[in-house]
C-alpha cells in the first residue's frame, strides 16, 4: 500500500461516516412519526427539525442526560387534534406522556400497552372516546393514570384491580357506567382516586372495600350517582387529607366514622341528603381539619360548639335547618376566612369577637334570625371583602369601624332592622362593588363621600328613612349600573350630574319628596332600561331626550306634576312598562300609545286629548270641533307648499351631487362584489324603516332596487371633535373602527356578514346581510314563539355555538364578542343562527404569552359574568357565561331577567328551582315532552357553561362539540380542568337573589 493510499484511507473513512453523523437518531425519526400523525394548526412542532441528530432539544421532549434517549413526552396545551400516536410506545426509555388539554379524538388502542416502561400517563381534556383498554394494567410500572375529561364509556376495566404500583387514578368527568368499582378497593398503593363526575355510574353504595386504601390521601367522587351511608370501614383511611363525596344523594346522619381521620384537612359533604343532627363529640379528634362543608343537606340541631372549636379556615353549614345559637367558639379559630351559615334557623346574636383573631374574608349568614348589633370586630385584620348579611332581625347601626374596611366589595345588609346613620366613610369605600341597604330604617343624608367608591355598580338603599338631597358627586360614579332609593324621604333637585351615568341600567327614585326638573342630557344615559320617578314632586316639561334612550323598556313618571305635552319621541322606544298617570300633561297622546291597551298609562292627567274616549271632557271636544276646519285648510295649503319646495330641494341636491360625487361621501369600503352603491343606501335611511336599536346606533332596513333587502345600522355620533374623517385602513378606537375591522375579516356561516361600510361625513354606517326572522330574543320572548320547537332551539344554539368558537379559536388575533345575548343572535329564513353587534367587541391583543384583558363595561343585564362585577374584565370565559345564559333562555323559555324572579336573574332562579323543584318546573312547557331527555343534557351544558368560577367553564370549542353530541343522541361531556369542580347551581346559589 503506497504512502497516498494511506493518507486518502482517513479521509474516506471521514466521508462515509458523516451522513450517519448528521441524520436523525431513530428516536426522533419515531417522534417525526408523531408529527405526521397530528394536526398542529398553531406549529408548535415546528421545531421538530429531522436534520438535528437527537430530539432532545424539541418541544415537550427531554431525554437521559447519559444515554441521551428519551424519557419524556409532554404535549400538554398545544391545540394539537388527531388520533393517539401510537409509534410513540416505540420510545424504549419513555417513562412519562402527556397530552393534557388537547383535541386527541380517537379511541385508545389496546396496543398502548407497549408503552411497559411508562411512570406516568395524562391524557386528560380530550376528545377519547371509547372504552378505556384493559390492556393498561400491563404497564408494571405504571404510577400516574390520568384520563379525566374526556369521553370514555363502558365499565372500568376489571383488570385494573390487578396494579400493584398506581398510586394516581384520576378518570373524573367521562361516560362511565356500571355500578361503583369496589375492585379498586385491591389498589393498595392508591394515593388519589378520582372519578368524580361520572353521571352515568348506576346508582350504587360506596363500596366497604375502598376502606383498604390505607395509604389513600385524596378521594373525590362528586357526582357519581352514590346512595346510602358512608361505610364504617372509611375509618380505616388513616392518612386520609381530602374527603369529597358532594353531590350525591347519600343519606342518614353525618357517621361519626369520620372522626377517626385524625389526618383528614377537607371535608366536602354538600348537596346531600344527609340528615339528623350533627354529632355534638368527636370532632376535637379532627385537629388537622381546616375546610368543612355540609351545604345543602337536611341537617338539624346545632351547630356543634366542639366544630366550632377547631381551627378552622373554613365553615360552611349553608342551606339546613339549623337551629339555636352560633357559638362563640367559631371567633377563636385563627385561621377562619369563610363562614356561611345561610338559609338555617340560627338566632341569637353573632359573636361579638368574630373577625378578631382571623383574617376574615367572606360572611354570609343570610336568610336567618340572628338579631343584635353587627359585630365592630369583623374587619379588624383588614381582610374582609364580603359582608352578607340579610333578611335577619339585626339593630343597631352600620359599625363606624366598618368604614375603614377598605378590603369591603360586597356587602348586602338589607331586610333588617338597622337604625342610624350610615358612617360617612362607608360610603366611599374604594373597593366595593355593590353596596344594599334597603329595607331598614337608616337615615341621615346620602354622603358626599360616595364619590369615593368609584367601583360602584349597584347602589340599593330603597325603604329607609335617608333624608336631604342627592349629592351630586353621585355622577362621578362611571361604573354605577343600578341606583335604587326609592320610598325615603329625599328632596331637592334630581342632581344634573346623574346624565354622566354612562353606565346606568336601572334608576328608581319613586316614593320620594324631589322637585324640579329632570336634569338636561338624558339622552346620554344610553344604557338606561328601567326609569322610575314615581310619587315625588318633579315639575317641568317630560324630556324629549328620553325617546333616544336605546334599551328603555320601563317608564314610571306617574304622580308627579310634569306638565306640556308628551314628546312624540317616546314613540321610539319598546316599552313593556309605561306609566304617566297623575300628571298635569296637555295636548294629545302620540298615536303609538293611542290605544285602549295604553289607557290606564293616562289617567289623572285633565288635559290630554287624544283618542281614547273619556281621557277628554265633552267640552273640549265640542270646542276643538269649532277650529277644526281653519286647521284642517291650513294643513293641506301647508303640506303642497312642502311637497313643491322638497320637490325642488331634491332636484337641486340631486345635480349637485352629480357635479360633486364622492365629496359628500368621505369613505366607501366593500368587502364583498355589490350589486348596489351608496348613495341607493343612503335614500332610505329613514326613521319609517327602522327595525332594532342598540347601544350603538340603529338599525335600518332597506329594500335595494333589485328587491333584495339589507341591514344598514347608522351608528349614534361620536363624542370625539377631532373625529371628522374617517379611512377604513386607520387604526381607530370608536364603535364604527372596531365593527369594520372586526367583522369585515370574517367569513363564517354563523356570522352575520357585512358588506359594506361607508361614513357620509355626519353619520357612519354598517351594511349587513338582512335577517328575516329578526332577533332570537325577539322570537323566543313573544307570541311566535311557538315557531321555535326544539329541535329548532337546538340548532339555533349550535348554529351560535360554532359562530362564538370562530371567533375564539379560529380568527387571529382571538376576538371577544363581550355582548352575547338572544338579542345578538339573529335568524334567517330558515331559523339559522348567526352571532350579530360587535359594537362593543374587542380583538385581543396576543403579543404577550398572556392574552390582554379589557377593562371597560362589556355585556348586558343579566347575561354578565359574575366575576365582572370584581374584576371588571372580561374574556373568553365571559362570553361563555353569556351563551349559558342564552342556553338557559332556550330551555326555559324566559328572560334573563324576570319579574317573576324577583332580584334573582335566571341563572340563579334555574338553579333554585331544580333544587326545590326538580326540572319539569325548569323547563319551557311548551316543548314537547318527548325531547325532555335531550333538552336536559342541553341544560347540563348551559349550567356547565354559568359556573361561577370561570376555570371550571368549558371552551366554545367544547361547547360546540357537546351540543353536537347531544344533536347526535350521545350523552354531552362535562368537562373540567384540572382539580375540583363544583356542582355549577351550588357555585352561583350564595347570590341569594342578587340585585346585580
Amino acid at each position: 500500500m503506497t504512502t497516498s493510499t494511506m493518507l486518502l484511507l482517513p479521509l474516506l473513512l471521514f466521508l462515509s461516516l458523516q451522513p450517519l453523523t448528521l441524520s436523525l437518531n431513530q428516536e426522533g425519526l419515531y417522534l417525526q412519526r408523531v408529527k405526521l400523525t397530528l394536526s398542529d394548526p398553531n406549529a408548535y412542532l415546528s421545531g421538530w427539525n429531522e436534520r438535528d441528530q437527537t430530539p432532545c432539544n424539541w418541544t415537550g421532549i427531554a431525554c437521559d442526560p447519559t444515554t441521551r434517549s428519551v424519557t419524556s413526552v409532554d404535549l400538554s396545551n398545544l391545540d394539537l387534534s388527531g388520533p393517539f400516536p401510537p409509534s410513540l410506545c416505540r420510545l424504549p426509555s419513555l417513562s412519562s406522556l402527556s397530552f393534557y388539554n388537547n383535541n386527541i379524538n380517537s379511541s385508545l388502542p389496546l396496543s398502548i400497552s407497549a408503552c411497559r416502561n411508562l411512570v406516568t400517563l395524562n391524557l386528560a381534556q380530550n376528545f377519547l372516546t371509547g372504552p378505556i383498554p384493559y390492556t393498561l394494567v400491563e404497564m408494571p410500572d405504571l404510577k400516574t393514570l390520568i384520563l379525566g375529561a374526556n369521553g370514555f364509556t363502558g365499565e372500568i376495566p376489571t383488570s385494573f384491580g390487578r396494579f400493584r404500583r398506581l398510586e394516581t387514578l384520576d378518570l373524573v368527568s367521562n361516560l362511565l357506567t356500571g355500578t361503583f368499582p369496589a375492585f379498586l378497593g385491591n389498589l393498595t398503593s392508591l394515593k388519589t382516586l378520582s372519578l368524580a363526575y361520572n353521571l352515568l355510574f348506576t346508582p350504587s353504595r360506596l363500596a366497604p372495600e375502598l376502606g383498604n386504601l390505607t395509604g389513600l390521601e385524596t378521594l373525590w367522587l362528586s357526582r357519581c350517582n352514590l346512595v346510602g351511608s358512608i361505610p364504617d370501614s372509611f375509618g380505616r383511611l388513616s392518612r386520609l387529607v381530602d374527603l369529597d363525596v358532594s353531590d350525591n344523594t347519600l343519606t342518614g346522619s353525618i357517621a361519626s366514622v369520620i372522626f377517626r381521620l385524625k389526618t383528614v384537612v377537607q371535608i366536602e359533604l354538600y348537596n346531600n341528603s344527609f340528615s339528623g343532627e350533627l354529632p355534638a363529640a368527636g370532632w376535637s379528634n379532627l385537629t388537622s381539619l381546616r375546610r368543612f362543608d355540609a351545604c345543602y343537606n337536611g341537617l338539624t340541631g346545632p351547630v356543634p360548639d366542639e366544630l366550632c372549636r377547631l381551627p378552622l379556615e373554613s365553615l360552611n353549614l349553608c342551606d339546613n335547618q339549623l337551629e339555636g345559637l352560633l357559638p362563640d367558639s367559631i371567633a377563636l379559630s385563627p385561621n377562619l376566612y369563610e363562614l356561611k351559615v345561610f338559609n338555617n334557623k340560627l338566632h341569637g346574636f353573632l359573636p361579638s369577637q368574630l373577625g378578631k383573631n382571623s383574617p376574615l374574608e367572606t360572611i354570609d349568614v343570610s336568610e336567618n334570625q340572628f338579631s343584635g348589633p353587627i359585630p365592630s370586630t369583623l374587619c379588624e385584620k383588614g381582610a374582609l371583602s364580603q359582608l352578607l348579611l340579610i333578611y335577619n332581625l339585626f339593630s343597631g347601626s352600620i359599625p363606624v369601624n366598618l368604614g375603614n374596611c377598605t378590603s369591603l366589595s360586597r356587602v348586602r345588609l338589607g331586610g333588617n332592622r338597622l337604625t342610624g346613620s350610615v358612617p360617612a366613610e362607608f360610603w366611599g369605600l374604594p373597593a366595593m362593588y355593590l353596596l344594599d341597604i334597603g329595607d331598614n330604617s337608616f337615615s341621615g343624608n346620602i354622603s358626599y363621600t360616595i364619590s369615593g367608591a368609584s367601583n360602584l355598580s349597584v347602589l340599593f338603599i330603597s325603604k329607609n328613612r335617608f333624608s336631604g338631597s342627592i349629592p351630586k358627586e353621585i355622577g362621578s360614579l362611571r361604573n354605577l349600573g343600578q341606583f335604587s332609593s326609592s320610598d325615603n324621604d329625599l328632596s331637592g333637585e334630581i342632581p344634573s350630574t346623574i346624565v354622566n351615568l354612562g353606565q346606568l341600567g336601572r334608576l328608581d327614585l319613586s316614593n320620594n319628596g324631589l322637585s324640579g326638573e329632570f336634569p338636561m342630557g338624558i339622552d346620554s344615559l344610553k344604557q338606561l332600561n328601567q326609569l322610575n320617578l314615581a310619587s315625588n314632586s318633579l315639575s317641568g316639561e317630560i324630556p324629549s331626550g328620553i325617546g333616544s334612550l336605546p334599551v328603555l323598556n320601563y317608564l314610571d313618571l306617574s304622580d308627579n306634576q310634569f306638565s306640556g305635552q308628551i314628546p312624540l319621541e317616546l314613540e321610539n322606544l319598546k316599552l313593556t312598562v309605561l306609566n304617566l298617570s297623575y300628571n298635569r300633561l296637555t295636548g294629545e297622546i302620540p298615536g303609538l300609545y293611542a290605544k285602549d291597551l295604553y289607557r290606564d298609562s293616562f289617567l289623572g292627567n285633565p288635559g290630554l286629548c287624544g283618542y281614547l274616549p273619556d281621557l277628554c271632557t265633552r267640552k273640549t271636544r265640542v270646542r276643538n270641533r269649532g277650529y277644526e276646519w281653519i286647521l284642517r285648510s291650513l294643513f293641506v295649503l301647508a303640506g303642497i307648499i312642502f311637497v313643491v319646495g322638497v320637490a325642488w330641494f331634491v332636484w337641486k341636491f340631486w345635480n349637485y351631487t352629480k357635479m360633486n360625487k364622492g365629496i359628500s361621501m368621505v369613505k366607501w369600503k366593500s368587502f364583498h362584489k355589490l350589486g348596489f352603491n351608496e348613495y341607493e343606501i343612503l335614500d332610505y335611511i329613514d326613521e319609517d324603516n327602522v327595525i332594532g336599536s342598540g347601544g350603538s346606533g340603529k338599525v335600518f332596513k332597506v329594500v335595494l332596487s333589485n328587491g333584495e333587502a339589507v341591514a344598514v345600522k347608522k351608528l349614534f355620533k361620536s363624542s370625539r371633535k377631532d373625529d371628522e374623517r374617517f379611512s377604513c385602513s386607520e387604526l381607530q378606537k370608536d364603535a364604527f373602527e372596531v365593527e369594520v375591522e372586526t367583522l369585515g375579516k370574517i367569513r363564517h356561516k354563523n356570522i352575520v356578514r357585512l358588506w359594506c361600510c361607508c361614513n357620509t361625513g355626519e353619520s357612519k354606517l354598517l351594511v349587513y346581510e338582512y335577517m328575516p326572522n329578526g332577533s332570537l330574543g325577539d322570537l323566543l320572548h313573544s307570541s311566535k314563539r311557538d315557531l321555535l320547537d326544539w329541535p329548532t332551539r337546538l340548532r339555533i344554539a349550535m348554529d351560535a355555538a360554532e359562530g362564538l368558537s370562530y371567533l375564539h379559536h379560529d380568527c387571529v388575533p382571538p376576538i371577544f364578542h363581550r355582548d352575547v345575548k338572544s338579542n345578538n343572535i339573529l335568524l334567517d329564513e330558515d331559523f339559522g343562527a348567526r352571532i350579530s353587534d360587535f359594537g362593543v367587541a374587542k380583538i385581543v391583543e396576543t403579543v404577550n404569552k398572556d392574552a390582554k384583558l379589557m377593562s371597560s363595561i362589556a355585556g348586558s343585564c343579566g347575561y354578565i359574568a359574575p366575576e365582572y362585577a370584581y374584576t371588571l374584565q372580561v374574556d373568553e370565559k365571559s362570553d361563555i357565561y353569556s351563551f349559558g345564559v342564552v342556553i338557559l333562555e332556550l330551555v326555559t323559555g324566559r328572560r334573563p331577567v324576570d319579574p317573576e324572579f324577583g332580584e334573582k336573574d335566571l341563572v340563579t332562579w334555574v338553579c333554585g328551582s331544580l333544587n326545590q323543584k326538580g326540572i319539569d318546573h325548569v323547563l319551557d312547557s311548551t316543548l314537547a315532552s318527548t325531547c325532555k331527555e335531550q333538552i336536559g343534557k342541553v341544560l347540563d351544558i348551559g349550567l356547565l357553561c354559568v359556573s361561577s368560577l370561570p376555570i371550571n367553564r368549558p371552551s366554545m370549542r367544547r361547547v360546540v362539540k357537546m351540543l353536537q353530541e347531544v344533536g347526535a343522541g350521545t350523552k354531552p361531556r362535562i368537562s373540567v380542568k384540572d382539580g375540583k369542580l363544583s356542582p355549577h347551581c351550588y357555585e352561583n346559589s350564595s347570590d341569594h337573589g342578587s340585585v346585580v
